[in-house]
């Protein structure tokens, strides 16, 4: 099950009813991480994330293991980066094809790309059901 997770230390920060928060901070062994590039935390800097508060007695200040499933992450992956690519291609490369003006074709495709992530952002509740980030114990 271990490869099928990808996984960062944290620590709980606050806890309410609905939701646990945990901070983690990317360490440089993220890095040669085979799982650095999909999930988004390759970089050293502080994040926080809000997990909804699962069964358990949780407390702040507690070291935890935030995870997520790493098909999550190469869904992700292909949501964020390659589709947008093979729309701003698509539209890029048939616009030229068809004759249209290079700047036109290319603010076409600039255009298509934004309109892209505008029905993303529609979608961002639907989304945010799928990406479910869980916590566990620190063993």
């Amino acid at each position: 099950m271990a490869a099928e997770v990808i996984s960062h230390p944290g620590r709980i920060t606050d806890i309410t009813p609905e939701f646990v928060t945990v901070s983690f901070t990317a360490l440089s062994a993220c890095s040669s991480c085979k799982a650095g590039g999909f999930c988004g935390v390759a970089e050293s800097e502080e994040k926080t994330i809000q997990i909804p508060t699962p069964h358990g007695v949780w407390t702040v200040g507690q070291e935890v293991d935030v995870c997520l499933r790493r098909s999550m992450g190469f869904k992700a992956v292909w949501l964020c980066y390659a589709i947008p690519l093979v729309v701003l291609l698509a539209v890029l490369l048939g616009l030229v094809s068809a004759g249209v003006r290079e700047l036109a074709s290319g603010l076409a495709a600039i255009g298509a790309t934004l309109c892209y992530y505008f029905v993303l952002y529609l979608f961002r509740d639907r989304l945010s059901n799928e990406y479910t980030f869980y916590i566990k114990e620190k063993k």
